[in-house]
C-alpha cells in the first residue's frame, strides 16, 4: 500500500460497528437525520497521522452513507472524531477518498 493512500475494502468487522456508532450522533447533527438502521458494512483506512477510516453504513430503505472519521495516534486523548461523509449512496457505490 501506498503510504497515505486508501487500503482495499474490507468487510466491517465488530471495532468498525464501534467506530460507525460513536459517530453516529455527529452525523445526525451534521445531516439532520435520525437513522434507524447504522449498520456498518465495509471500509478502507488511509494512515496518516493517526488513521482514516472510510466507512460504508447501511441506514435503510437501500440507502447507503459514506462516512470518514479520524482516529488519533494512541495517546493523544483525543475522541473519534467524523471528519466527512456523503450521503444518497447505494451498495455498489465504490469508498473514495473524499474530502469533504
Amino acid at each position: 500500500m501506498v503510504p497515505g493512500g486508501l487500503s482495499e475494502a474490507r468487510p466491517a468487522t465488530p471495532e468498525i460497528q464501534e467506530i460507525a456508532d460513536k459517530i453516529k450522533l455527529q452525523l445526525e447533527e451534521k445531516t439532520n437525520e435520525t437513522y434507524q438502521e447504522f449498520k456498518a458494512v465495509e471500509y478502507k483506512t488511509q494512515v496518516v497521522a493517526g488513521t482514516n477510516f472510510y466507512i460504508k453504513i447501511r441506514v435503510g430503505d437501500g440507502e447507503y452513507i459514506h462516512v470518514r472519521v479520524f482516529r488519533a495516534l494512541p495517546g493523544q486523548n483525543k475522541e473519534l472524531e467524523l471528519t466527512g461523509y456523503e450521503t444518497g449512496k447505494r451498495e455498489d457505490d465504490e469508498l473514495t477518498g473524499f474530502h469533504h
